[in-house]
């Protein structure tokens, strides 16, 4: 059977490495008992072939790639209207899950942001997130308050979900070998179904504060509440990145209620 060409401009590149496909699969958690999985560009299979294993899944596969489509088909005749040919970011996941589902792959680089925040959009569909980024990337989903690396991504993924970073992946085990590291990581959905603020809120909050994060959030935040309206409390003396999730959740709470007073 033919091989699928990797195309640059859909940032493929092929995991070969049949012992890290594997080691990725399996740590998968389940989750909230989810039973269905969804493998986001499956290329030529090499993590598909361990997940279709697994009695406990009901996987489907999903590749905006037609040569990979075609290519799954041969490959997996079985799978019928589980194989889907089209868009991730364009998917409805409601037109095919009915209940929580896990998501896994070894995703392309160039939208792996844009994949993080559709999970975030379908927080209460999505249970688990196990999956290979660019390292920087990884890095920045599991960031600590107070580190370099943590942002607007660090806070919304961590209100929402347990992350772990679980190992580096070199270049050498893909085909064509990206220019970077990468490493695979954990979303877990944790027991928070909706934040104790105004989420629409928190999310200019943390958003404001990040865009400018070399300010004060006093600085920072004066488009969404001025100057003259906050109060003397510390917090507006702070950067961004000094605040945890929770300090983002009492600063919203502490502005709703600035707001509502003036």
């Amino acid at each position: 059977m033919s091989k699928v060409k990797a195309k640059k401009h859909l940032g493929q590149h092929f995991l070969t490495d049949k012992n890290i496909a594997e080691k990725i699969v399996n740590s998968l958690i389940h989750t909230h008992k989810y039973n269905k999985v969804l493998e986001v560009g499956p290329g030529m299979g090499v993590l598909s072939d361990f997940l279709l294993k697994k009695e406990a899944f009901e996987t489907y596969l999903i590749d905006i790639d037609t040569e990979s489509f075609e290519y799954l088909h041969r490959q997996y005749p079985n799978l019928g209207d589980k194989l889907i040919n089209a868009d991730f970011l364009a998917l409805q996941f409601k037109d095919i899950f009915l209940e929580p589902f896990a998501i896994i792959g070894n995703f392309p680089y160039n939208i792996s942001s844009q994949i993080l925040f559709k999970v975030l959009e379908n927080r209460q569909q999505v249970s688990e997130v196990v999956g290979m980024f660019q390292k920087e990337v990884a890095e920045r989903c599991v960031a600590k308050p107070g580190s370099k690396e943590y942002g607007i991504l660090s806070v919304f993924l961590q209100a929402y979900y347990k992350c772990e970073y679980l190992f580096t992946v070199k270049a050498g085990v893909f085909n064509p070998p990206p220019k970077v590291l990468s490493a695979v990581i954990r979303l877990s959905r944790n027991e928070v179904a909706d934040l104790d603020c105004d989420e629409k809120l928190f999310w200019q909050v943390v958003k404001a504060g990040f865009n400018q994060r070399r300010k004060t959030l006093s600085n920072a935040l004066a488009g969404i509440i001025p100057k003259d309206k906050q109060d003397d409390t510390e917090v507006w003396t702070l950067r961004a990145e000094r605040l945890s999730v929770g300090d983002f959740v009492k600063l919203t709470n502490l502005i709703t209620i600035s707001i509502k007073e003036n």
